[in-house]
């Protein structure tokens, strides 16, 4: 980052050199030596800051509204929350999930719990739909035997008790002017590519979007292999292509942007880092049975031909995909300490910048719940660049729209 740059992007976002290091968790000293060039400021501050600025200098014309479903910690939101957009509801089923999420929003509404239980009237009109919908099975029969049998066909039956159905029924209902939706990369395999099949069709056929989907690995932005679909729709035709996404190097980005320094180059925080060089606390370290178990699990599996182990990586790694597991043993991703020590695993703040959250993200929960929650999340950055690409049809469609209603 060029001199100057790191002070444009603070003074677009509105926040003095105080405020800043603040929601970083670095001194306002260490703010000032990276707005004279001396140093570079971490990913995940450097992301916190462009999507604040970019916020801030997001024209009043171009908001639009959202409605965030199976909305976890937010991951998904913050990418709309960068280009404009105004969340006017949310849903997650999860008590712990919704603790953190209204932590880091603060809305003045309640956040809606089961999906299936709320009637499409109670959920407000809104111009974007975003949902990292769970893949559950869906059950495929033909048209004609349905039709014989007397039955509701496409999505009325295809999906019925699966959690997509209610994506489907809010999209048929407030027909908003697009989608995002998000799953895991496999979704296009499950049931033999016809869970994908149904889904396609039903967005498609049924609901009449353009749809287009892409796998999508988080790698570009974070030093995590994350592979998922990302499947964007549009209620009308638009030039929206793939193509528009800006997506940096594989490997780029190393996991010595997100690893706690243990240099007292950041603040302590509590329980995660400890002291004056705000060094990891011990308790993450693994301890000699668990390691000892982790070993012989592994060597048992290589004997076997297979592939199973923990991943020890070390600050010029990539790390494997972080799971909603880790907190059992963090054995897909364990930070090696050096010989002769244990390895440790990742604090639940490492975690959070592994996933592309800012270090102001407040992690109000148990380390087992955060674990859980950032294992579950998306990678964020990746969704911001996604929603920059839609933005500029998002704000077509909703121009289309007014000039009707104004004709």
């Amino acid at each position: 980052m060029s001199e100057n740059e790191f002070a444009a992007l603070r003074l677009r976002a509105g926040l003095s050199v105080d405020e800043l290091a603040l929601m970083t968790g670095y001194s306002p000293r260490q703010v000032y030596r990276w707005e004279a060039g001396d140093g570079a400021p971490r990913e995940a501050a450097l992301h916190m800051l462009r999507s604040m600025a970019a916020v801030e200098s997001v024209p009043a014309l171009s908001r639009f509204t959202f409605i965030d479903l199976f909305a976890g910690i937010g991951g998904l939101r913050r990418g709309f929350d960068a280009i404009g957009g105004h969340c006017v509801f949310t849903s997650e089923w999860n008590k712990f999930a919704q603790q953190t999420y209204a932590a880091n929003f603060r809305d003045n509404r309640q956040i809606e719990g089961d999906i299936t239980r709320v009637r499409t009237d109670d959920i407000p009109d809104h111009d974007v739909l975003v949902a990292g919908f769970p893949c559950q099975p869906f059950s495929i029969a033909g048209v004609s035997k349905k039709n014989s049998l007397g039955r509701k066909h496409g999505f009325l039956d295809e999906t019925q008790g699966t959690l997509f159905f209610d994506v489907a029924r809010i999209l048929r209902d407030k027909r908003p002017a697009a989608f995002l939706l998000e799953n895991v990369k496999n979704l296009t395999s499950h049931d033999k590519g016809r869970t994908f099949e149904v889904i396609v069709k039903t967005l498609t056929e049924d609901l009449g979007y353009k749809v287009w989907h892409k796998v999508i690995d988080a790698q570009h932005f974070v030093p995590q292999h994350r592979e998922r679909i990302v499947i964007v729709g549009f209620r009308e035709d638009v030039p929206f292509s793939w193509d528009n996404l800006t997506l940096p190097a594989k490997g780029s980005v190393r996991l010595k942007s997100i690893l706690h320094p243990e240099d007292g180059s950041e603040a302590a925080e509590a329980a995660y880092t400890l002291g004056t060089k705000a060094a990891v606390n011990g308790k993450y370290t693994l301890t000699d049975k668990l390691w000892q178990y982790l070993r012989n699990y592994a060597a048992k599996h290589k004997a076997a031909g297979n592939g199973f182990g923990f991943g020890l990586v070390g600050p010029n790694d990539v790390a494997r995909t972080l799971s909603a597991r880790y907190y059992k043993d963090g054995s897909e991703i364990l930070v090696n300490q050096g010989k002769g020590d244990n390895p440790r695993r990742l604090t639940p703040r490492e975690c959070a910048r592994l996933m592309g959250y800012p270090d102001d993200f407040r992690i109000p929960v148990s380390d087992t719940q955060a674990y859980k929650q950032f294992g579950n999340s998306v990678a964020v950055p990746v969704f911001e660049e996604v929603a920059r690409a839609m933005q500029p049809h998002i704000n077509a469609l909703l121009e289309i729209a007014e000039s009707r209603k104004a004709a």
